[in-house]
This record gives structure tokens, C-alpha cells and sequence, in this order.
């Protein structure tokens, strides 16, 4: 399913604020002096990823512990600078940022944006689990500037750009691929910032890695188990369930998982409307309609139907 975009100009900073916190997380905020102060949003999503585009007077936001408390959504931002400049503050690093430049944070841990001129940005806002990194190694990150003039920022950098001049295509049938690509686009420019091989810097992670690259590959398999992932990968069933246990999850249950994500993006996207929800399932893994059936709604709050209906 894909939002259509939507385009605010705020009367004034209440009603800025408000649409501020309504479209990612509850912030404070506070204007900046002297001029009047005007702001304008352009907002689109296409399932889990929010983009928005905001033009605004400088300002202050801030997100705080007791804000935080009240979430229980761990999600990443970024934000790219189209015009002007902006200050990010997190994890005791600052990053200052001009037109270009983009920088990732953190909503679960406080952090501060500061804008003392008038600026245009595009901010993204996913859930975590998107990124298909170590957290760690993903926190190294909050708030550094990231150029979106070289190296893989310079690839990734006007693509947003681009993208930022054309919400509009998020509400289209292909919003959903552009989501999906996005996010690909962003967790590789992460691993380029890192600037580290993952394979050399930590032998178990990158076991762990071609484990679960094994599993998305296969997920349409119905003999996907224990003990083909162990055998594929020369170790056994019990070094196997050792790894997942430490991550507090299991196999079956990563597989599962997996699994349902993969049905859920398949029935919001409109090109596979015409496809029969069971036709969906058996295609990652689920031969049983029924149980499969129990297990979503169990996982979502709803039927794949009803999930399909919404859009």
C-alpha cells in the first residue's frame, strides 16, 4: 500500500510543530526570533518508509528521553539538506550540514536538530530492522556528515535529491520498489562510510551474515530448516540454533519471519493485486493456506485480506 502525497503550509509554529511530530516521532520544538515564521511539508510513504519534504524558518527540534519512553518503535531517519544548512547533534557528535550533505540519527536516543536559516530538507524515517546491519555498527554513524558530493554519497546523494522533487511517484505503483531500492541504496552507502571490511572485522558476524543471505534466497523452499542451513554452511544444527539463540531469537522463528515480511510487501503491492493471497504464501514457503492465514494475523493484527483490502 502506498500513501498519497500530501502537502501542508503551516499557518504558524503550533500547527507546524504538530504536523512535525504527527509525521515522524513526538519532538519539542521551538521557533527561532525575529522573522515570522513560515513552514511548508510535502509528505508520501509507500509502506513502511516515510519521506517528507519540509521547507521551513529556523528553528530548534528535540528528541528527548521522555519522549522517547513513550515509543516503543525503534526507528533510523535521514535527512539530506536540499538548501541552506542544519545542525545535528547526537550521540555527542555534531554534524553540520550544507546543501548535499545527509546524515542518519537515531530516534530511540535523544538528539537535536538546529536550523538558524531559512532551509529545505528531505527526511526519510523507516524502522531499524530495515537496515540490514549490526545496530552497533549502524551507531557509529548518528549524526556524521555524509557528502552527497563523492563517493558513494555521490551516487546516493542526488538520487534522494531527485527523489525529493518527485514524491509524487511514492503514491504510484511502483512506490514500492522505489522504497525497497532506497533503503538498499542507504544501507550501502552505510557499509562504505563504515569503511571497513565486515567479513575480516568479525569472522562470527559475517558467518552470520551468509546465514541469513542463505535464508532469504531459499525462503520459497518448504524443506528450509535446521538442518539444510547447518549442512550448507559445515556446521551443526547445534552451533546453528547457538548462533540464533544469542541474537534472542530462533531459527524457525527467523525463517517464519522472514518469510511473512516477504508476503506482506508482495500483498500492498498493487502490480500483485491480481495474485491469489494463497498463490502469494506458497510462493515464500507456506503451503498451508489456513495456517498460514493464523500465523499473519497473529503477526500483524490481520488477515492478509484485510491487509490487501486497505489498499
Amino acid at each position: 500500500m502506498t500513501v498519497p502525497q500530501q502537502a501542508l503550509v503551516t499557518r504558524d509554529f503550533a500547527e507546524f510543530r504538530a504536523a512535525v511530530s504527527q509525521s515522524f516521532v513526538p519532538l519539542q520544538a521551538s521557533p527561532g526570533h525575529g522573522e515570522r515564521f513560515h513552514g511548508r511539508l510535502r509528505m508520501c510513504g509507500a509502506d513502511e518508509v516515510g519521506f517528507c519534504e519540509i521547507a521551513a524558518s529556523p528553528h530548534v527540534v528535540q528528541r528527548t528521553p521522555e519522549l522517547i519512553a513513550r515509543s516503543d518503535r525503534p526507528r533510523y531517519k535521514v535527512s539530506q539538506i536540499l538548501a541552506g544548512t542544519g545542525l545535528l547533534t547526537q550521540d555527542g557528535r555534531d554534524a553540520v550540514l550544507g546543501p548535499g550533505d545527509f546524515a542518519l540519527y537515531d530516534t530511540n536516543r535523544p538528539y537535536s536538530l538546529v536550523f538558524e536559516e531559512s532551509f529545505r530538507s528531505l527526511v526519510l524515517i523507516f524502522p531499524q530492522r530495515l537496515i540490514d546491519l549490526p545496530r552497533d555498527l549502524v551507531g557509529q554513524l548518528t549524526a556524521v556528515r555524509m557528502s552527497g558530493h563523492t563517493g558513494t554519497g555521490g551516487v546516493v546523494g542526488p538520487y534522494l535529491a531527485q527523489l525529493g522533487g518527485n514524491l509524487q511517484l511514492l503514491g504510484s505503483p511502483v512506490g514500492l520498489r522505489l522504497e525497497r531500492n532506497t533503503v538498499d541504496l542507504l544501507t550501502t552507502m552505510l557499509v562504505a562510510e563504515l569503511g571497513v571490511d565486515l567479513a575480516n572485522a568479525d569472522p562470527h558476524r559475517d558467518l552470520m551474515r551468509r546465514i541469513h543471505d542463505y535464508i532469504d534466497a531459499n525462503l520459497s523452499s518448504p524443506d528450509l530448516g535446521p538442518a539444510q542451513i547447518a549442512a550448507e554452511h559445515y556446521i551443526s544444527t547445534r552451533h546453528l540454533h547457538g548462533l540464533f539463540r544469542e541474537q534472542g531469537t530462533t531459527v524457525a522463528g527467523w525463517v517464519r519471519q522472514r518469510r511473512l515480511e516477504r508476503c506482506r510487501r508482495d500483498l500492498r503491492d498493487p502490480l500483485l493485486a491480481a495474485r491469489p493471497v494463497a498463490a502469494i504464501a506458497a510462493r515464500w514457503g507456506f503451503i498451508d493456506a489456513a495456517h498460514f492465514s493464523r500465523i499473519f494475523r497473529a503477526a500483524y493484527d490481520q488477515s492478509p485480506s484485510e491487509l490487501r483490502g486497505r489498499g
